[in-house]
């Protein structure tokens, strides 16, 4: 186990907190913050503590982490007044486990070194049950001495971490990631309600399927909500929406073609817009349906 630390954990919502719980679990003082006093009920429950401000929560941490929606809401918490860094002590280790912007997390990780603060940017794969399970994969962007200082309390909500280059860099493996699994939930999909409109068993499909080359984690764990129309969100159209657009900039920022992850990033906006951004990402599949005109209610 790691040494023990005091962790402030900033965000504690369908990711953030049971990654929280875990940390706590593994022996470490946990100080969650979130707008909702209702959110730290089961970081609380872990033996953690829920803190009022985001100035108690991060003023005598070791370690700071940040589980936010996106780019304003991490600036905002990192730089705003009484933020992290106006609150943190020098020395102090900042991880940004949200999804965000490269560009963002570059800016951010500048300031930090003009206060003092150590910075990381360690965004996560996974979903709700890797977040619960601590199985998360994480890739972890910063100098390689903040990552080996990372890496064992990181090992406490991960099993893959891997250091993938300098600041920013998580995150550019992030919507890397985040193009792929959109990729996969729109082919899984499209073949789903094929098979459906055609007289297949959808059931008995998906398992001589998951067990070809066609077999993916996102098969795994996706296919069944699709088939059952079980959208009960692990991970919000909305959030994989915003994900798609930080992709696009990042990629036209690198002058690189990206045809498929255009057209991606149009479909998943276009399901947000049409009612289902609050929906797991597998109601894609509600999207094709409502193209194929066969959606069921």
């Amino acid at each position: 186990m790691s040494e023990t630390a005091t962790i402030a954990f900033i965000g504690l919502g369908i990711m953030g907190s049971p990654m929280a719980v875990n940390l706590a679990k593994s022996g470490h003082h946990v100080i969650g913050y979130s707008r909702r006093e209702a959110s730290a009920s089961r970081l609380i429950e872990a033996g953690g503590t829920r803190a009022e401000s985001i100035h108690e929560a991060v003023q005598d941490a070791d370690i700071v982490i940040t589980m936010l929606p996106d780019s304003p809401e991490v600036i905002d918490v990192a730089l705003g007044s009484s933020g992290i860094f106006d609150s943190a002590k020098r020395g102090a280790l900042f991880i940004d486990m949200s999804s965000i912007a490269p560009s963002a997390s570059r800016t951010i990780a500048d300031e930090a070194i003009k206060r003092g603060i150590a910075a990381l940017d360690a965004p996560v794969s996974g979903g709700e049950q890797g977040a619960i399970d601590g199985k998360l994969s994480i890739m972890v962007g910063g100098s390689a001495e903040n990552f080996e200082r990372a890496l064992p309390y990181l090992q406490s909500v991960g099993t893959t971490v891997v250091h993938v280059g300098g600041a920013g860099a998580g995150q550019t493996v992030k919507v890397a990631n985040q193009l792929i699994v959109a990729g996969n939930l729109q082919v899984l999909a499209e073949a789903l309600v094929f098979l459906e409109a055609q007289g297949v068993d959808t059931q008995a499909g998906l398992q001589v399927l998951s067990g070809g080359l066609a077999g993916s984690t996102v098969m795994t764990r996706k296919g069944e909500s699709m088939i059952s129309r079980s959208f009960k969100p692990g991970f919000r159209i909305a959030l994989h929406d915003k994900d798609l657009k930080n992709f696009a900039v990042a990629a036209h920022e690198s002058e690189t073609a990206t045809p498929v992850g255009t057209l991606l990033a149009e479909l998943f906006a276009s399901a947000k817009a049409e009612g289902d951004g609050d929906l797991d990402h597998s109601a894609m599949f509600r999207h094709v349906e409502r193209l194929s005109g066969s959606e069921q209610g």
